[in-house]
């Protein structure tokens, strides 16, 4: 076959496999036979493969996945991906509704009700409409690169349908949510238990885990799907896109994406109140999971109007229904020792399904917990899915106790290695807790190091609990730092882990000497110290040296770290036995300095240099971006948190604890038009 001829074959058959995806995937409705299907696609793979410059970035070829990855880029949304403000309270809807009418008071509110998919949020990105990028939420600013990956999803079109390709030209980014259906979820699990693998716990976590696969071959083996909801920035003009949420759904199914099988349009606050409880007698029959609904502002320039708070819309929010329940026996209760040192109670129940997969253990959170809801080894408990992922015993069922129920004696000493424990207070009102005194207790040990190679952490392949409690048991490994000393020989004598394994861990354990700063002070497992909390210090630090000679105080002013991350982490740093850590981790080739590091820029001069202002509320004309870039223009600082530092809090209606903490600190307090009027007062006259 002469090029010319092969070239325009290849264009016949991408566009008709296109169209066969679309009547499969988004229609279920296909039109041809499978074995059909198959020859189409086996003739487009020979053609490229006779000539290999036919392959393009639209082809479905690309659908296979190609070389898998060492790790993820982060790459910038082009603009914020916000998570969404969520309530259980159809009350809470209303006050919702009503805060919308107060910020709108002439306008004539409309609703948009979705269904809330229960998958993964991410970000599509196309240009001249070739998908180019697709990531996931991350922290709304930046998220992980899984474009090799969301290119196996059948429903995710590599190219805009080519009828209404011409509304957009540049850049055009969409939002939506990857998840499973239920029959392909069943299916993955079969298969993983056929292979001898432990199946998924749930369709969400599934997804979850098979987008972060850093093979797209893997991807590619996985039913996942693919709802778009909404339109994130798009170069061409305000006038070309459409006015309201309504007709963004529609023009984004002509596009070529599949979009919420159902919503309601709902007028009145009373009719989103019907659509909720609508939604929740036919969500049953979708054949996905779904927690809720989104409620949306129909129209998108009362959107623009009515902003944003720091995190989310103030024009949206997911309603969410209450979590499933079931009723079950409680055998016994076990101790879980943590790597922190924390002793928490579990459940072991009679096995009983809930929300989609069989539930044998459930938290107890700590002895407080235990002992107010008078929770008795045999009593007949509820438990539920708390947020619809962890279990929990919610109530005793106290009707059915008979008299041989045990009252549970909480152990003085820890189980796991007969140390000593203390009760100590968990801040921020999370009650008592008895943790371990003994740093080498090797549950301890156990749990320092899965959480370090953890894929949130260092993201070490292979180092979870089967190969680390091996570790642990034949004394191959005492802290993360022993981890970078093991051989080939060593690991691959263990049990389940032959050669290529062995060597797939040692390999992930020198890819990971070179990760960002803020992994390694995760990966360290500082008490408090979670992964944002990590982001923030190696923003505002440049090494892992700076970090640990910085004061308390000068830690305390950093968002998301706070009085007692900051405490924590001063007190972290000067223990000899962490300073020795650190000294082998050097000593181990690992990265201490940080890619997220941004000097601040120092404007000491402006009208509000070296003052610290805390938003709350809901303010008149402001959102909380403009107020913020205002304050910072000045030279001021805007903080997430009141403390004794603050120097101003400025409030709006319906402010929160935050404007309580500032009452009982003494912080001065402005409403908007004061703040106005201090800054104006402050700028000099031109």
């Amino acid at each position: 076959m002469v090029f010319a001829n092969a070239h325009l074959r290849h264009t016949q058959l991408v566009e008709q496999i296109r169209q066969h995806d679309e009547a499969y995937y988004r229609h279920d409705c296909p039109v041809v036979s499978d074995q059909e299907y198959d020859r189409l696609y086996h003739e487009l793979l020979a053609l490229e493969r006779d000539y290999p410059e036919l392959s393009s970035l639209d082809s479905p070829s690309q659908r296979i996945g190609g070389t898998p990855l060492s790790a993820f880029r982060s790459v910038e949304h082009l603009t914020p991906l916000r998570s969404l403000d969520n309530t259980y309270s159809q009350q809470e809807v209303r006050e919702f509704v009503n805060r919308l009418q107060r910020l709108l008071p002439e306008e004539k509110l409309e609703w948009i009700l979705e269904p809330k998919i229960d998958g993964l949020a991410v970000n599509l990105r196309y240009e001249d409409g070739l998908l180019t990028m697709g990531a996931t939420r991350g922290d709304g600013v930046a998220g992980d690169d899984i474009t090799a990956n969301l290119k196996t999803i059948r429903s995710v079109p590599l190219r805009l349908n080519p009828k209404s390709h011409d509304v957009f030209h540049g850049k055009f980014e969409v939002r939506g949510e990857v998840f499973l259906r239920r029959k392909g979820f069943s299916k993955l699990n079969e298969n993983r238990i056929a292979a001898g693998e432990e199946p998924f716990s749930n369709a969400r976590n599934a997804a979850a885990g098979s987008l972060k696969q850093l093979d797209p071959r893997e991807v590619a083996k996985r039913p996942l799907d693919l709802f778009v909801y909404g339109i994130g920035f798009s170069d061409s003009s305000a006038a070309t896109l459409p006015s309201t949420q309504a007709a963004t759904l529609h023009l984004l199914d002509s596009l070529g994406f599949q979009t919420p099988e159902r919503t309601w349009f709902c007028a009145e606050p009373d009719s989103i109140v019907s659509a909720l409880e609508e939604l929740a007698g036919v969500r049953g029959s979708f054949d996905y999971d779904t927690d809720g609904a989104v409620i949306k502002l129909n129209n998108i320039a009362l959107r623009e109007r009515a902003g944003f708070t720091a995190k989310a819309p103030r024009w949206a929010i997911a309603y969410k229904y209450a979590a499933e329940q079931a009723e079950t026996k409680l055998r016994t209760i076990t101790i879980q020792v943590g790597r922190t040192g924390a002793l928490t109670p579990v459940a072991e129940l009679e096995p009983v399904f809930l929300a989609g997969s069989t539930i044998r253990r459930a938290t107890l959170h700590n002895e407080d917990e235990l002992r107010r809801k008078d929770i008795r080894v045999g009593d007949t408990v509820v438990i539920e899915k708390a947020g619809d992922v962890i279990p929990a015993v919610v109530r005793v069922v106290l009707e059915k106790r008979i008299g041989t129920e045990i009252n549970f004696e909480f152990p003085k000493v820890c189980p796991e290695c007969q140390g000593g424990i203390e009760r100590t207070t968990v801040p921020t009102g999370g009650g008592t807790v008895w943790r371990c005194q003994n740093p080498q207790c090797s549950a301890q040990v156990r749990g320092r190091l899965e959480h370090w190679c953890s894929r949130g952490a260092m993201d070490i392949e292979g180092g979870g609990e089967v190969l680390v409690k091996q570790l642990v048991a034949r004394n191959l490994a005492n802290d993360v730092s022993s981890l970078y000393q093991l051989s080939l020989e060593q690991i691959s004598g263990l049990e389940r882990m032959g050669e290529k394994s062995a060597r797939n861990f040692l390999d992930g354990l020198a890819s990971s000497k070179s990760c960002d700063l803020w992994r390694v002070i995760f990966g360290l497992g500082i008490l408090h110290v979670g992964a944002g909390s990590a982001k923030s210090l190696g923003r505002h630090f440049p090494s892992l040296d700076d970090i640990g000679q910085a004061s308390q105080e000068k830690l305390e002013q950093i968002e998301d770290v706070g009085i007692v991350i900051a405490e924590s982490v001063v007190n972290w740093f000067r223990d000899p036995k962490n300073q020795a850590l650190i000294a082998r981790l050097r000593g181990c080739g690992l990265n201490f300095t940080s890619g997220l590091y941004q000097p601040e820029k120092r404007v000491d001069s402006g009208p509000f240099a070296h003052l610290t202002f805390v938003l709350t509320g809901t303010l008149p004309t402001l959102t909380r971006e403009r107020a913020t870039a205002l304050i910072e223009e000045a030279g001021g600082k805007v903080s997430g948190s009141v403390s004794k530092k603050t120097s101003y809090v400025l409030a709006g209606a319906e402010a929160g604890s935050k404007l309580e903490k500032a009452q009982q600190l003494g912080v001065k307090i402005l409403d908007e038009p004061t703040f106005l009027n201090l800054l104006q007062a402050s700028i000099p006259n031109q």
